[in-house]
């Protein structure tokens, strides 16, 4: 342990004391090759009077802790390997790409959870990003010459590590690359990278691993974002750290800023050369208003992308088990709103209740009882198998099966908050076999299917 802290501490810069009574050969090697001065000694407080780091990485706790207290005593930040408690401060995994440095830390809590992190992004990031990022520094007054903006220089600088300069590099070609690099400096202005752009994306039903790799990288390309409730504050989280943040809100009958408004935020902020993140739950084209949005964009010519998302039906019935369509149970599928644009329940509830089918209900929560009062009311059995989905993917998600007849009561007992997602058919009746995600590893809502009328209850 001592010695690969000592190897990485002189490749670092450091000056480097060891307080041992004995080395091995390696420290032995590094000593003889005036890397490090060796004190032969046990350790005594005294040994740390000229140091500015301390590091024990011994067998011993004695002198582990000592090490620490006296380290302590003199103000000095101190690190015990694999003994977090005795930190004042933990040394992070490193993938080591310089001038690109990638730090893996955990706290302490677990240094092998960080080494596994550490293998598989070393296999992930080539070397040539480090000569990639030296060939950058080259470059980097030239460019802060020609281009006067910092957006203009941030748009400069991600098509050069997204295009031909580093492609060049990662061939070994580094030459070639700087050729490329001056010719692109000496074709470029600020005006081509103060076009604004909007990305409409979907951002999935709430768990951040069901975001596009296309997603995540737009995200990171953002100079604002628009972001509604219905999207996760761990998604949030995933936006370039010094993007601006504008929630507008949209929960119903509440909005923060009205659709037109956002409309024309979204037009008004591209006009002013901003690469604009338009996040929305699930998919921005079900359900998602996404089609208005872009209405506005297309009439002036501001370019856009649409990046599609993993909508709430697809996510939530897969998260509780429940598959939308299966052989011996139902041969289609129809996604509905719950309700409309002025606020009503008016659904076509003749095409809803046709056997042989799941019926999925976006936003339901509310017109839930008239809903399943409706259904019924045209047709379909008061036994007829139903399920409501509290936030579904997240760790908050809950499943409430039932029927069309007993559903409602069940959800005003069980305290349910929105974003729910309504499922009817017979395709709930599997709710209990396949569901296979448990965010608390504790008992889920169920309520027997075939006893009509029973409440909810905690058990399987």
């Amino acid at each position: 342990m001592a010695e690969r802290k000592i190897d990485l501490l002189i490749r670092a810069g450091a000056k480097v004391t060891v307080v041992a009574p004995e080395i091995g050969s390696k420290v032995e090697a590094l000593l003889n090759q005036q890397k490090l001065h060796w004190i032969e000694d046990r350790f005594e407080p005294a040994h740390l009077s000229q140091a500015l780091i301390a590091i024990a990485a011994t067998d011993n706790e004695d002198v582990n802790r000592s090490v620490s207290e006296a380290a302590r005593q003199q103000n000095l930040p101190v690190n015990v390997v694999d003994q977090p408690n005795l930190c004042t401060f933990t040394v992070p995994s490193i993938v080591d790409r310089s001038p690109v440095i990638i730090a893996i830390g955990t706290g302490g809590a677990s240094p092998v959870l960080a080494r596994m992190l550490k293998a598989r992004l070393e296999t992930l990031i080539p070397a040539a990003y480090g000569r990639l990022a030296g060939i950058a520094r080259e470059f980097r007054d030239q460019v802060k010459a020609a281009l006067g903006s910092v957006d203009s220089r941030r748009g400069f600088w991600e098509k050069v590590f997204q295009g031909q300069v580093a492609e060049l590099v990662f061939a070994g070609k580094e030459n070639q690359a700087r050729a490329e690099l001056r010719a692109m400096i000496q074709a470029t202005e600020d005006a081509e990278f103060e076009k604004g752009e909007v990305y409409l994306v979907g951002a999935g039903p709430g768990d951040p691993d069901l975001l596009t790799f296309r997603a995540l990288r737009l995200m990171q390309r953002a100079d604002v974002v628009l972001y509604d409730r219905l999207v996760a504050p761990a998604i949030v989280d995933l936006v370039r750290r010094d993007a601006d943040r504008i929630f507008v809100g949209k929960e119903k009958s509440n909005h923060v800023i009205p659709q037109p408004e956002i409309n024309e935020l979204l037009l008004s902020l591209a006009q002013e050369g901003k690469r604009v993140l338009r996040l929305k739950g699930g998919d921005p084209f079900i359900f998602g208003r996404g089609g208005e949005e872009i209405e506005d964009l297309v009439r002036h010519n501001i370019p856009f992308q649409v990046i599609p998302g993993i909508t709430a039906a697809a996510g939530c019935a897969s998260y509780a088990g429940i598959p939308l369509t299966h052989r011996d149970h139902a041969q289609s599928c129809l996604f509905v709103t719950g309700h409309l644009k002025d606020g009503s329940v008016d659904l076509n509830w003749d095409a809803l209740c046709q056997p042989g089918q799941t019926v999925v209900v976006y936003m339901g929560l509310t017109g839930l009882e008239s809903i399943c009062r409706e259904m019924i009311r045209h047709g379909l059995k008061d036994t007829t198998p139903a399920a409501l989905i509290q936030q579904g993917t997240t760790l908050n998600q809950r499943v409430i099966a039932a029927t069309l007849d007993s559903l409602p009561d069940a959800v005003a007992a069980a305290n349910v908050r929105a974003p729910t997602l309504l499922i009817v058919g017979s395709v709930v009746t599997l709710h209990d076999k396949l569901a296979w995600f448990d965010p608390d590893g504790g008992p889920r809502d169920n309520l027997a299917l075939n006893e009509p009328g029973r409440g909810a209850n905690d058990g399987l």
